[in-house]
């Protein structure tokens, strides 16, 4: 009877979550408020099926009642989060939130399947991350200062990358971890902030060089210690950040070039880069060694086939470490491919949405700051997806919310910054319509000029001077 369970379970848990993929589409293209408000409650309702059919097939190939424990645990997790979010962040995207239930999700049910102890460690380090995340806008609305403190982040992220590679022991060929914590990751952020400071002030050549220097110190650490997948996600977001900024095509061009060409010179000079991509191109005459790995993780992917061997059915335990790189491997296996491509599916949601938040933005520090951890994370999820699908050489990065580990539910702060946005320019407190009175309240104004109002270029003439303010009329 518990084998026809789990068979049947793999099916209802497909349906609920092609049905939940296509809801991430078809909710942003519903223009009428009430029935968005619907689909992202049924959306809760498969979430919901989806944990307690996984839960329940689970706890029946165990019988373990911490599996319960968990389950319950998690769904008082879920909706303090849910609940919170609407009282606190009204205006927030409730499909962003969503997603980001999801792939914990996902996550919680894999790592659970494979060691439950690692599932619980996950799911308060969750906890955690979410509480940060919840006063993440708050510190952006009142610490203005912020996006001032620009040399700061600098100085943070390589000092701390520096600390890494002097004091951090290696694992599986790289230095990650300095006292069990991960900080390239915290980086990502702090980098993200450096450029879009940087830039949202100034654009200039010079200002190109500056934040050239800047990443390449931090890519530089990165590769000298052999943590090539964070080095390419620093890369990539620098690259994007600049082209968006400065809209110079020959930027972009020179990162490329520049870009290939290192990646030349590290293939020359580290074994470790050697083996990944002689792993990546043929891993089956190197089995025994550095294609281990990925022939495993294969394996996996083929036998799970289309729909999946089943919830405990399959034996992704003999993949390493696949609770963290190769945890998408024990997904494709169990729960099959048409589900992985879902999960895939609501990844790209995510990413979409991080993107149309970052263009409804006024403000260029915030604008570029969601826009450079939009790329980070997108960027993560094909470096591992491409990794473990043996599409490209694998680069040792976590699968965002889904892995294990810390690193991987950092990318949480991101899902908030929806309500962090203001609709309000830099200079620009109350709107008024052309040829009206409007007051302009703030630092900075000698000498400006121009505003942009409703997405008008206008020109406006001081009528009163205060201290800090003007009273002014707006005319096109």
């Amino acid at each position: 009877m518990i084998n026809v369970i789990v068979e049947l379970s793999k099916y209802i848990i497909l349906t609920l979550m092609i049905v939940y993929t296509f809801h991430c589409f078809y909710t942003v293209r519903q223009p009428d408020e009430e029935e968005r408000n619907e689909l992202l409650r049924q959306q809760l309702i498969l979430i919901f099926f989806i944990d307690f059919t996984a839960f329940l097939v689970i706890y029946l190939k165990t019988f373990d009642y911490k599996v319960v424990r968990f389950y319950i645990e998690m769904q008082i997790f879920f909706a303090v989060i849910q609940i919170l979010y609407r009282v606190l962040y009204k205006k927030a995207s409730l499909l962003l939130l969503n997603n980001m239930c999801m792939l914990l999700s996902v996550g919680f049910i894999m790592l659970c399947r494979l060691d439950i102890t690692m599932a619980t460690k996950q799911l308060l380090v969750a906890a955690g991350a979410s509480a940060v995340a919840l006063a993440i806008p708050v510190m952006i609305r009142k610490m203005r200062f912020l996006r001032k403190l620009t040399w700061i982040y600098a100085g943070i992220g390589i000092i701390l990358l520096a600390a890494v590679f002097l004091l951090a022991r290696t694992s599986y060929g790289a230095k990650l971890t300095l006292l069990g914590v991960q900080p390239s990751e915290a980086i990502k952020i702090t980098f993200v902030f450096f450029m879009a400071s940087f830039l949202s002030r100034d654009t200039s050549l010079k200002a190109v060089v500056q934040v050239s220097a800047v990443a390449a110190f931090h890519v530089g650490i990165l590769v000298l210690s052999r943590d090539l997948g964070s080095a390419v996600i620093f890369f990539v977001a620098y690259l994007v950040m600049v082209y968006v900024s400065t809209r110079n095509v020959g930027y972009l061009g020179l990162g490329l070039v520049g870009g290939s060409g290192a990646a030349v010179v590290a293939y020359h000079l580290f074994g470790h880069v050697r083996q990944r991509v002689s792993a990546w191109k043929d891993p089956m005459a190197v089995y025994q060694n550095e294609g281990y790995q990925i022939v495993q993780s294969l394996f996996a992917i083929g036998t799970g086939g289309w729909f999946g061997m089943g919830l405990c059915q399959g034996s992704p335990e003999k993949i390493p470490v696949v609770k963290n790189d190769f945890i998408f491997s024990a997904i494709c296996e169990e729960l099959g491919g048409i589900f992985a491509i879902c999960l895939i599916s609501v990844e790209i949601s995510c990413f979409v949405l991080f993107v149309n938040i970052a263009l409804k933005m006024k403000r260029r520090f915030y604008k570029l700051t969601a826009l450079g951890l939009a790329v980070e994370y997108i960027f993560q999820v094909f470096l591992t997806i491409g990794g473990v699908t043996k599409f490209i050489p694998s680069t040792g990065v976590t699968l965002p919310l889904i892995s294990y580990g810390g690193s991987s539910v950092m990318n949480i702060t991101g899902i908030y910054l929806e309500d962090a946005k203001s609709n309000v320019p830099d200079r620009l407190v109350d709107f008024a319509r052309l040829g009206q009175l409007i007051r302009i309240e703030g630092e900075g104004f000698n000498g400006l000029k121009k505003v942009y109002i409703n997405g008008y270029n206008c020109y406006f003439n001081p009528v009163f001077v205060s201290n800090k303010s003007f009273l002014v009329s707006v005319n096109s």
